[in-house]
């Protein structure tokens, strides 16, 4: 079945001239202030297309035209594909998508253990959000603390491969991590040039607050613009610590950083589709942690939306929440970041699935339980449908004073569109629900994860291939390891 769309934008936090303002501040900042580019590369290029470049502090000023020109190149619709067509998913700035969770060093397991993650966490929890209906871009949910952390990305993509047909927001170290991944890539899709009609995969570049771009991230950008794949352009402030505490500042300072590397990544490659991304979040000043459930994260994803399409580019926002297991508080963070995302037309609603301990770990549980409370979101910011039949006053009429609706062929005929038809969530009365076993909604997830990988077994490649790839992976994390090694 094909990835349904659907539409979002309904909320709005900011005003036309807030968002002119905003915009004004942000060019103010790039031309003045400028943004820090550790890779001499990308200095020289940005110096031809018109920036000024101050070479001994690295400083790249980027004015208004330049700006400008280079954003007007980037596609503001396009598509990321699976590794079948049923899985593609048509990229512009009003249809929303999800994305499964990230880079967690811990797991919450079945058993109820908290523990370092293992490649096979890895692929289970791969195969677990496969089967989630919700779900509809695979991330690499841990990283693997069981295998040797240089060049860990190449296994994530073996591992992943095998595991999903959606399409894979990956990661990288580096360009040669590119290329790695490229080759792979060419091998799951039969050749080089099938793989480049249909890349299967995009690549995340997180910039660092406040507004420096990294040598190895640059070099992932423009050898992933090179060869044409999508690229998330991803800032990561923190109110109060990397950014400034007010978040109309917030937004002007990720907002300087990520156009300019889209910008970037338009020098490099004109017309490479680029994502305005963030997993920005506040400090919270209690405790000196990041927090991705506060309110306050809520509004700025919601407000980011609205800029990031303000340059007519589709946005990626979402976050971690702050609960360390499945109960009311991850339940509640969840729902109202989710819909939050939903309703202010986040593009791509990043992870939304299984992201816990602000994002520090990944539970199995709480990958189902996301998947009901995003049905729910999705379900409310697709909003109600009038027309002549959904206004029923025929209906109406038929039914009059008195009558009922249940066995009307109008209800038999648009019931299962209007309802949403939850899987986890208990809606009998007590004497019922004992009678069922009286599970709370952690234990009756568990049950569920349980069930699904048990059953869940789809062949997402044929063997040979994934066993071909899986040989690639090694011996490019070997190189990797020597590399870093040597240097």
């Amino acid at each position: 079945m094909a990835i349904r769309s659907l539409k979002g934008g309904q909320y709005k936090v900011l005003s036309d001239s807030d968002i002119r303002d905003i915009h004004n501040a942000t060019l103010e900042v790039l031309d003045e202030v400028g943004v820090r580019i550790d890779y001499k590369p990308a200095l020289d290029l940005m110096a031809d297309c018109g920036c000024r470049i101050d070479f001994p502090s690295r400083i790249a000023r980027v004015p208004e035209h330049v700006l400008k020109k280079f954003l007007d190149m980037a596609p503001s619709s396009f598509t990321l594909c699976g590794k079948t067509p049923e899985f593609d998913i048509n990229v512009d700035t009003r249809n929303i998508y999800t994305i499964g969770g990230s880079s967690a060093l811990f797991v919450l397991d079945l058993d109820g253990c908290r523990r370092p993650a293992n490649v096979n966490d890895l692929a289970e929890l791969t195969r677990l959000q496969d089967a989630l209906e919700n779900l509809h871009i695979m991330h690499a949910i841990v990283i693997p603390q069981d295998i040797e952390q240089e060049g860990f990305d190449r296994i994530l993509f073996s591992t992943v491969m095998r595991n999903t047909s959606r399409n894979y927001y990956s990661q990288g170290m580096g360009a040669q991590s590119i290329r790695d991944q490229i080759e792979m890539a060419s091998a799951v899709s039969g050749s080089t040039e099938n793989f480049r009609k249909r890349p299967l995969f995009s690549i995340v570049v997180c910039l660092t607050s406040p507004l420096i771009q990294s040598e190895m991230r640059v070099e992932e950008l423009m050898e992933s613009a090179k060869h044409g794949i999508p690229l998330y352009i991803e800032a990561d402030a923190q109110a109060g610590a990397t950014s400034p505490i007010t978040l109309a500042g917030t937004l002007v300072q990720q907002n300087a950083n990520i156009l300019c590397g889209i910008a970037l990544a338009q020098m490099v490659n004109p017309g490479t589709p680029c994502i305005y991304a963030i997993a920005s979040g506040i400090m919270d000043m209690s405790t000196g942690n990041y927090s991705g459930g506060s309110p306050e994260t809520t509004l700025i994803h919601a407000a980011s939306a609205q800029v990031a399409h303000y340059y007519n580019l589709p946005f990626q926002g979402g976050t971690g929440i702050d609960a360390t297991i499945p109960d009311a508080q991850a339940g509640y963070e969840r729902a109202l970041q989710v819909l939050g995302c939903a309703l202010s037309g986040t593009n791509f609603i990043h992870l939304s699935v299984g992201m816990m301990e602000q994002m520090l770990l990944a539970s199995y549980e709480q990958c189902v339980i996301d998947n009901e409370i995003i049905g729910a979101a999705l379900h409310i910011a697709r909003g109600i449908e009038v027309n002549r039949d959904t206004l029923a006053v025929k209906i109406i009429k038929e039914v009059g004073p008195g009558g009922h609706y249940l066995d009307h062929e109008h209800t038999l005929r648009n019931f299962t569109e209007v309802n949403w038809f939850p899987k986890l969530t208990n809606r009998r009365k007590w004497d019922s629900w004992m009678e069922a076993g009286g599970r709370d909604m952690r234990q009756r997830a568990n049950e569920m994860a349980r069930k699904i990988l048990k059953e869940h077994h789809p062949q997402h490649l044929p063997e040979d291939v994934a066993r071909e790839v899986d040989k690639m992976a090694v011996a490019a994390q070997r190189r990797a390891i020597e590399n870093a090694n040597s240097s």
